[in-house]
Parts: structure tokens; sequence; C-alpha cells
């Protein structure tokens, strides 16, 4: 079966290949790859660039996961060979987040093509800008293979990151969800965003057919998991709406089972009467229903507990970072004695705060929700930077 004739959208990979790889002729390339970088057809973009006639590729860099797939989230991993093509990988996930000089040393252009999911704190854009800085530094090229922002280039929402609350899922200044495409970020990260300030010599490969209104499932293209909590698509959509309250560990967002980010479960909550305050809120772009499961593995292991499902309806419509936080103000008010945020909400691993500000990009969302569970409270600060953000970005689009 072919992807080809379906899809309307062509990544940054199968334009290279059109125009011949002109851009990588008598170069030395390394790949900063994962499963999701393949054509329409499915080929990885590892095995396009090793068969492909006058393209040398000679090292592939690892973000999280392998650049095959093969690691589980969070290990580490050191310096490998791929098997099938020969060439030596190079981990950006263990002690390196960054390359080395010495391993950017055989390589003249080093390229990025990895499925993005749109949200701050997906470590892929990250690693994306550190090796930008990498290549600034070092006199590389960088090329960015280019692909969709799966919630469209028009969904932005969040504060911009604060001084003390940079990490790996918050490295630049931009907001939650940012609305660009990873050639855009890449553009706009360059001009200025670094922290070497030092300008990477940058070509974003672009893609074709792709418009700014296009969440994933317009695009036509097949979806090959960039990290295994998602799978699908929509998982996508899920991530940024429940993505935060997971990080306190303290209930199941469905990371264990066979929903991740689409449920909000607890051994405590009552499912149809959490269910029914929710959908009683009318948020826009998002409806909910009962649920009870039993976790695989992850949070509540074993346990049968219940809470609500979400649907997503309405993308742009939805205030999708927002749902998590109306949902800990009703939890706050049905179960006061189980508030998330105080520290006798806290889950089996602790004080999950500080991740939890490293994801928000600053401790003043907690700090001020956890006064009175409110998310009037919150939302504007949230929001502050948002029409700001669009503004400036807007100098970075590559597609209308």
């Amino acid at each position: 079966m072919s992807f080809i004739g379906m899809a309307q959208v062509k990544p940054g990979v199968e334009t290279l290949r059109d125009g011949g790889f002109a851009q990588l002729k008598g170069m030395r390339v390394g790949l900063i790859t994962n499963p999701s970088g393949v054509d329409n057809n499915l080929k990885s973009t590892i095995d396009i660039l090793s068969e492909a006639k006058g393209v040398k590729l000679v090292a592939l860099y690892s973000p999280e996961h392998g650049v095959r797939g093969d690691i589980y989230a969070g290990a580490k991993v050191d310096t490998y060979v791929d098997a099938k093509t020969g060439v030596t990988v190079y981990s950006l996930y263990g002690k390196n987040k960054k390359p080395s000089k010495e391993m950017l040393k055989d390589v003249d252009v080093l390229i990025y093509d990895i499925q993005d999911n749109g949200c701050r704190s997906f470590t892929f854009i990250s690693t994306m800008g550190l090796c930008m800085e990498a290549c600034a530094e070092n006199g590389k090229e960088f090329m960015v293979l280019d692909r969709p922002n799966p919630l469209s280039g028009l969904k932005v929402e969040g504060c911009l990151v604060e001084d003390g609350f940079y990490s790996l899922v918050s490295q630049f200044p931009i907001p939650y969800l940012y609305g660009l495409t990873p050639g855009e970020l890449a553009l706009m990260l360059n001009d200025g965003m670094l922290k070497s300030k030092k300008k990477a010599k940058l070509t974003v490969v672009p893609m074709t057919g792709w418009h700014r209104y296009m969440t994933f499932d317009q695009t036509g293209m097949p979806w090959i998991l960039p990290s295994p909590h998602q799978p699908y698509p929509q998982s996508a959509v899920y991530y940024p709406a429940t993505g935060i309250i997971g990080e306190l560990y303290n209930i199941s967002i469905g990371v264990g089972y066979t929903m991740p980010f689409q449920l909000i479960c607890a051994p405590w909550i009552e499912a149809d009467k959490f269910c029914n305050r929710m959908n009683g809120l009318n948020l826009k772009g998002v409806v909910f229903r009962p649920i009870h499961i039993k976790p695989y593995y992850s949070q509540s292991k074993g346990e049968n507990i219940q809470g609500v499902q979400l649907y997503i309806t309405d993308v742009l419509d939805a205030n999708l970072t927002m749902i998590q936080f109306h949902a800990m103000e009703i939890l706050a008010e049905m179960y006061p004695d189980k508030r998330l945020l105080d520290e006798n909400g806290q889950g089996t691993l602790g004080n999950r705060w500080n991740m939890f500000d490293k994801v928000c990009g600053t401790s003043k969302i907690r700090l001020e929700f956890s006064k009175n569970y409110k998310v009037a409270d919150i939302i504007d600060y949230w929001n502050k930077d948002v029409d700001a953000f669009k503004e400036k970005s807007k100098k970075y689009y590559l597609y209308k």
C-alpha cells in the first residue's frame, strides 16, 4: 500500500529528493532523525539518504527513543552503529544533549528530519535548536527537512518561558503551543534566540501542499509515532490538553492504558459526576464521557480507576491547554482533600512541582492557581504573550 496518491502534502525529504539532492552534492552529511522521518511511502530518511547517488551519509544523531525507535523513553544511550547502514550513531539524549566538536568533525551539513507535535515540551525541537547552536559554533551547515505542525500553523497558547525555567522541555522563549513548523521555528530560533547568539548557516527545505489551517489529519500523510505515547495523529491534539497535569503523577492521563493523554482518571474520582461537571462547563471544542479503566503500567497500575475521556471536536476552537486546569478546578471543588497541587496531593514520585513548573515555563501558573484552584486566576497570565508572539512569528512563515 502507498500513501503517495492520498497525501496532499509532501514532506521536505520528498522536496529534497525531487530536486535530485542538489543541496547535498559533494557534502558529508549528518542526520538527526527518528522513525517519524519518512517519505509518504514510509521509507526512512536514513535509507533515502544512504542510498541516494552523490550523497555521503557519514553520521546519525539520536534524540530520545533512538534513530530507529528502539530506545525506550528516558533511556540514555552511548555511541553505537546503525545495523542497516553501518553508519555511526551519536546519542543526543545521554550526557550530550548537544553535538560536540568531535561528533561533528566529519560532517559538512547536519540535517534535521523529525515529525513534531507542536508543543514546546516535546524534546525534539530542543534537540533541533541545540544542534543549530553546535553547527553555528563549529562552522557547519544546518538543514531542516520540513514537516507539518499537527495542530496547524494557527494554534498558539501559553506564556513564554521565563528565566530560571529553561530546560530540555522548555529550551527557548516560545509559547507552549507555538503554531510553527519545525522549519519556521528554526528560522525564528536562528534570528537571535540561540543561546550562543551565533547564527547557523541554515537551509529549510519546505513541504509542498501544506497550508496553515491544516491539522495533520488533513494532510493525507502517514503518521509515524515520533515517541511511544504518540501513536496516532490525534495524540498530538491530546498531549497539550493533559500533559501538564500528567507531570504531577497523581492521576492517570491514559499513559499506561490504551489512550495516552486522552484521559483524566484516579481511584477516588466518580466518573459520572465528574463527567457531568466537565460537560456542564460547555468548553469550546471538547466534550467528555465517563470511563472506567485498569492501567497496565505507570500511574495506578493494576487498579480499577475512573474519570473522563476527552473528545476534542474542534482543534482550533478548543483552548487545549486550559482543559486540564478546568479539570483541576472541578476536582478541587468535588474532592477538596485531593487538590492536586497541594502537598498532600502529590503522587508516588514525591514533589513534582519542579517538572510542572519547567513544562509551564514559569512557577507563576502553579503558585497562582494553587491559591484558589480557579482558571480565572491564571488564564490571562497564561495567554499574555500569545498575540505578540503570533505577530512576531509571521516574519518566519513559509506557508499561507
